[in-house]
């Protein structure tokens, strides 16, 4: 995103008189949500409302999840774009949001993005979660973990973390790994288990017939 793009969308989202110098986020995401979630990261810190706006997006994203009608509102493409922002503002207002968040709503409804609102308050969620130092880990396995496994693994893998890093690990099973572990901390992604050792044997012995 180049830096008037995204002091624009910066302007756009903030509430504040100065707007400045871009916030930078903590952690980088790209495509178009990275462009909205780093905007709204640098709009919402101005404003000293991060923590209010990831809570706001959080229960309106779970909003979308259990009302069809507010999902389908919100993707139909025959509704016009300036019908969506006056009613997302509405609704803002009704049950309101702060400014940045209802901004955002806004601003995404006038350019025709609101199909592209939860994967921005995906990328948002990640931002603020390496704001506060957490790492994220997702471990899967092909049994699920007992508590000393988990406990071990959860030892092991905090060796990996600066001293101001705490980790958020969130255990998974699929069977058909057959055994062993995929493990994705962060940007890294590690896959320890038998059947992706079965698949490259598989396909060596291919190669050779």
């Amino acid at each position: 995103m180049s830096f008037a793009k995204g002091n624009m969308l910066v302007r756009s989202l903030s509430t504040s008189a100065a707007v400045g110098q871009l916030v930078k986020a903590p952690v980088q995401v790209f495509g178009l949500e990275g462009r909205y979630a780093s905007a709204l990261y640098s709009a919402a810190s101005k404003n000293k409302t991060l923590d209010t706006v990831e809570k706001e997006l959080t229960n309106f994203q779970k909003s979308i999840k259990t009302d069809p009608k507010l999902k389908e509102f919100l993707v139909n493409p025959t509704l016009k774009r300036n019908l969506k922002a006056e009613a997302l503002k509405n609704v803002a207002s009704q049950i309101k949001l702060s400014p940045t968040t209802g901004n955002l709503l806004a601003l995404m409804a006038e350019n025709g993005r609101l199909g592209k609102l939860e994967v921005v308050i995906n990328a948002f969620k990640i931002m603020m979660a390496a704001h506060r130092g957490e790492v994220t880990c997702e471990v899967v396995t092909a049994k699920p973990l007992d508590q000393a496994q988990r406990q071990n693994l959860e030892a092991a893998l905090k060796k990996f973390l600066k001293s101001n890093e705490t980790l958020q690990l969130t255990a998974k099973v699929d069977p058909a790994l057959i055994g062993g572990m995929v493990v994705s901390i962060g940007d890294k992604y590690v896959d320890m288990s038998v059947a992706s050792k079965v698949k490259k044997y598989t396909e060596l012995i291919s190669a050779a017939v």
